[in-house]
């Protein structure tokens, strides 16, 4: 047998040892990316002036990505808040959510991230409000990991603020409208609870700067 021969067959076996290792040990292309959060040029600003739909529009989007300076987050569209997807969605298209900073996170008694507010205050909206709709109902955990829904400073005051659940949130009352579940971006979102907030109390601002990017709805 040639050196060169053997040398093939060598690599052959080498590579075959490789892909078992990989397929044992969870070190194959499958394995958890690490997640950074980049620089981000996104800033406090006043929101952008846009005209809200009148009613619910008669084809509803299916899915919406935010694109975050720490990766994306897919959310699956609920069509049982067909208004307040046709809100949401609008103001996306239109660049309201676009370089605009998430504000609150709360890693105590419930887990969320707060977006959608261009002031980065907390009480900038786009100058609407429109109806609750897609209130959790019933005894069982009204807001479970991966819930995406409105914030609000009480019924029907509903505008472009939301929040993003990352882990089970019993301590939050049936009262905001439910309109999305993360499909994708969970981890992305935890990652950014682990770097903590800027209040002792486990509620204030993320410690790393949060960003959305741009929005894509399809």
């Amino acid at each position: 047998m040639g050196i060169g021969t053997m040398l093939s067959k060598v690599k052959s076996a080498v590579f075959v040892v490789s892909l078992v290792a990989g397929s044992l040990f969870g070190t194959s292309a499958s394995h958890a990316a690490v997640i950074t959060c980049k620089a981000t040029t996104a800033k406090a600003h006043n929101p952008l002036k846009t005209t809200p739909p009148q009613k619910a529009a008669k084809v509803l989007p299916t899915i919406m990505t935010l694109k975050t300076n720490c990766g994306d987050v897919v959310i699956a569209l609920d069509p049982k808040a067909p208004f307040t997807v046709t809100q949401i969605t609008a103001l996306a298209k239109a660049g309201y959510y676009n370089k605009t900073l998430c504000h609150r996170e709360a890693v105590s008694g419930f887990e969320m991230l707060q977006c959608g507010d261009p002031t980065a205050q907390g009480a900038g909206g786009p100058g609407f409000a429109y109806g609750d709709e897609n209130l959790p109902t019933g005894s069982g955990l009204a807001y479970p990991a991966g819930t995406v829904a409105m914030a609000n400073s009480g019924p029907n005051t509903n505008g472009s603020q939301f929040f993003l659940v990352f882990g089970d949130s019993p301590a939050l009352g049936p009262s905001y409208s439910i309109w999305g579940k993360i499909t994708k971006g969970l981890d992305v979102l935890k990652f950014i609870a682990s770097k903590g907030v800027t209040d002792p109390s486990g509620i204030g601002a993320p410690k790393i700067k949060v960003a959305i990017e741009s929005v894509i709805v399809k």
